[in-house]
């Protein structure tokens, strides 16, 4: 399936700038195995020894896979998946 990622700013110099990246897969884990191919410089930005990264809050279509399958949420064509970093502050 044709699928979008949304690349927060943070992150977008690794992507050589783009906002979004397409890409074909029917789970976010496809969908994310295939952006750290075509940008291998995020890899570790985004995984740590294979787990997505504690700080990396990951949404198909607005919801947040924590509360769906988690990395094999299935994705249709067109959904989009966004990267959100958490934000901490005080």
């Amino acid at each position: 399936m044709a699928v979008k990622i949304e690349i927060p700013s943070p992150l977008r110099e690794f992507t050589g700038g783009l906002v979004d990246v397409p890409v074909t897969a029917s789970t976010v884990k496809e969908a994310l195995n295939s952006l750290v191919e075509q940008y291998p410089n995020i890899g570790p930005k985004l995984f740590d020894n294979g787990k997505i990264r504690p700080y990396i809050n990951i949404f198909v279509n607005d919801e947040d896979i924590r509360y769906l399958d988690e990395m094999e949420t299935t994705v249709a064509d067109g959904q989009t998946i966004a990267l959100v970093p958490a934000v901490a502050g005080g």
